[in-house]
């Protein structure tokens, strides 16, 4: 994988890093390349159940790198969208792990992301009106999906920034934690799903984000159809017989 993009796996996490600081890590196609790999691989690996995705020195992601962009590179992958990513989410749940800008693209890296950590000195936003361009990363959709749809107008027709507090009392961000500690803050609420039966993750993920689009006579049809086979699982016995004997349970995925 590039030196774009670190990777580690500890303890059933990965790590996934935008490592260009010098350009506050933002995205050209080596990054794109890089994320799209770590997806790939946290999807295919038995051995991972949740991934966070952060950036190197301080900043989490400022957004496209423009000067790649006048040159004509796109960080586009085929099939998955910018940076590899928001186009085709895994289907293992992705933590952000947010310190300084999450700015245009990085906010849009970040929107697709299932759940935030963020420091409270991060910025947060969708300036690309500011350089006559959209947020069509996800922004201008995904933002009226996760807050209230007037408050994403504004933010995407005036392009002004939000602080962690704000993104906070929006919903936009999960916890909020001192300078410095998000990715050891985001470790710590991916130890918790880490521990959980991996097809119950990943089936209660695959129905809330796919519910949004149900009808209302529709909806508990369509979870039946998605959740009978976690009822049916190796899994759910022994979650089930593990609490009665009082152990942690052993799960097998399957």
């Amino acid at each position: 994988m590039s030196d774009a993009v670190l990777t580690e796996v500890a303890d059933g996490v990965m790590t996934i890093t935008i490592n260009r600081p010098n350009a506050k890590n933002a995205v050209n196609l080596d990054v794109a390349k890089g994320i799209a790999a770590a997806m790939d691989e946290l999807d295919s690996n038995d051995g991972i159940q949740v991934a966070i995705l952060t950036g190197a020195e301080g900043t989490f992601c400022s957004g496209m790198d423009l000067k790649a962009f006048v040159s004509g590179e796109m960080p586009f992958i085929e099939g998955k969208g910018f940076a590899g990513l928001v186009e085709a989410l895994p289907k293992k749940p992705l933590i952000a792990a947010v310190e300084g800008f999450a700015l245009a693209g990085g906010f849009e890296l970040m929107l697709s992301c299932d759940l935030v950590v963020s420091a409270n000195s991060a910025k947060f936003g969708i300036p690309e009106a500011k350089r006559g361009l959209v947020a069509a990363a996800g922004g201008l959709m995904r933002l009226p999906r996760q807050i209230a749809p007037r408050i994403a107008m504004e933010l995407a027709l005036t392009g002004d920034f939000i602080d962690a507090n704000r993104a906070y009392e929006l919903g936009l961000i999960n916890r909020v934690v001192e300078p410095g500690t998000a990715l050891e803050g985001a470790k710590a609420l991916a130890k918790s799903i880490a521990t959980n039966g991996p097809l119950a993750v990943i089936k209660s993920k695959q129905v809330i984000l796919e519910s949004q689009d149900w009808a209302l006579d529709e909806m508990f049809p369509n979870q039946q159809k998605q959740v009978d086979v976690i009822f049916r699982s190796e899994d759910a016995i022994e979650g089930a017989t593990a609490f009665a004997e009082k152990r942690a349970p052993n799960w097998k995925g399957r």
